[in-house]
């Protein structure tokens, strides 16, 4: 059924074509984001020291690029839509860099490694935030109703879970086990050849799918810098955005730390991550469902703030696991607080467009997410941050010199900071209002008012 002036419908778009995308955009930035201490600095001696440095500058080189994509994104105008030809040529380009990324020629050291290091991950997450910026900015225009957003935001997590198990869990094993071992780099790029030509697929085969609204693509073309303005002038998008950030970089610190915890602060073989990862991942999955029903119950907003308390216990009990049975009861609580997060925050962010668009006439959500992104960018600024502590506190520099404390080290890096970081989000939380869903958007696409601030639900 089509639904008057809106131009696309959720029967239009199913939600499960439309998730599986994330499948698509999860693995290869899972992996790299996964595995690029162990490859770099584990084994092949990058010093943290410069692992830190890179991290910076691309973090900073990023909060420039992603909101130029994102405009750009906003401003296309083609027979096959706005997103969908980003997509379609930023597929294959990821797919490229993340396996250059792995393939570092074995006798590069110093400068050369540093610099090898730095052109793909800046290459890899320029790509990935092209995608993203497109993929998200799809959601609220294929489904403008909450209810049916909750849906497909729901799926698309599971799906981005299914692809972190494999992405994430699996890794280590292939890595390792399979293509490679512990001490070499083989089992990494075959294993990134792998998932490339996966996730090319799978991207190409949602962007075909999507039905964009033709109605938002012949609006006027927004201004770069009057649409910037206008967005860092909006109070909400910073307090949403830095209290999402909290969440965001505690995650990116557990993903790119777990294989190194559970080498050193568990004192176990990197394989064994399999058990750890895949326990968080599949408590989180099913979690969604749950988390999704009390949404409908209670409300985005009070569902994010109980998500973030969870998740900032379960990395307090993280740091008291003395063994992999006890780090996998502390990862179910890790899952569930995970999973809250998974099913709320990208719905705040969504009000935050929807009053966007009803306040300035103007669909730029392409621009908008991209903005959002600068505080995902943060990651990798903390976590740059994170790893270089390590060698100040602990004297672990890289594989070939790992200090004397590697275990606490770790723990630190995996637990206290993750805490940190969500329990500041857990306090910010209580203290944001975001827009409720408009009455017009609830009964279906049509003329929107406004939308008030939702600060009790």
């Amino acid at each position: 059924m089509t639904v008057p002036g809106s131009g696309s419908t959720p029967a239009r778009n199913p939600a499960w074509r439309y998730a599986i995308g994330m499948f698509g955009t999860s693995i290869p930035i899972t992996m790299i984001k996964g595995s690029m201490i162990l490859y770099y600095v584990d084994i092949l001696g990058l010093d943290v020291r410069a692992y830190g440095a890179v991290m910076v500058i691309y973090a900073v080189i990023d909060a420039f690029d992603n909101p130029l994509l994102g405009h750009l994104s906003d401003r296309t105008r083609t027979r096959f839509g706005r997103r969908r030809p980003w997509l379609v040529v930023g597929a294959p380009l990821l797919a490229a860099c993340m396996i250059a990324f792995f393939s570092a020629p074995a006798s590069l050291r110093g400068i050369g490694l540093v610099l090898w290091f730095a052109v793909f991950a800046i290459l890899c997450e320029a790509f990935d935030s092209l995608l993203n910026a497109n993929y998200g900015a799809l959601l609220p225009e294929l489904y403008p109703r909450e209810r049916d957003r909750a849906v497909a935001n729901s799926l698309r997590q599971g799906f981005q879970l299914v692809a972190l198990v494999i992405s994430l869990a699996v890794t280590p094993l292939l890595t390792t086990r399979v293509f490679g071992t512990e001490e070499s780099t083989e089992g990494f790029q075959t294993t990134a050849i792998i998932y490339g030509v996966v996730a090319l697929v799978v991207i190409v085969f949602m962007a075909l799918g999507a039905r964009e609204n033709p109605r938002y693509s012949t609006r006027e073309q927004p201004l770069l810098l009057r649409s910037v303005w206008s967005i860092v002038r909006n109070p909400t998008f910073w307090t949403v955005g830095l209290t999402g950030a909290c969440y965001g970089i505690a995650m990116a610190l557990v993903l790119s730390g777990v294989q190194l915890y559970v080498r050193y602060s568990l004192g176990l073989p990197v394989e064994n991550a399999l058990f750890l990862q895949g326990v968080v991942i599949l408590v989180a999955a099913g979690g969604l469902a749950v988390w999704t029903r009390v949404v409908a119950r209670r409300g985005a907003l009070w569902t994010w703030r109980l998500a973030f308390v969870v998740l900032a216990v379960s990395f307090a009990a993280l740091f008291f696991a003395t063994g992999l049975l006890t780090a996998i009861a502390a990862g179910v609580l890790v899952g569930a607080g995970w999973s809250g997060m998974l099913a709320t925050n990208d719905l705040i962010v969504a009000r935050v467009l929807d009053a966007d668009a009803a306040r300035n006439g103007e669909h730029r959500e392409g621009l908008f997410l991209s903005a959002f992104g600068f505080f995902g960018r943060l990651n990798g600024i903390v976590t740059g941050l994170a790893l270089t502590s390590l060698g100040v506190f602990f004297g672990y520099n890289s594989g070939d010199d790992p200090g004397t404390d590697t275990g606490l080290a770790f723990r630190m890096y995996m637990c206290v900071y993750p805490f940190a970081l969500t329990a500041i989000g857990a306090v910010a939380a209580r203290f944001i209002s975001v827009p409720i869903e408009p009455p017009s958007t609830a009964a279906g696409p049509g003329p929107s008012d406004e939308p008030a601030a939702e600060g009790t639900r």
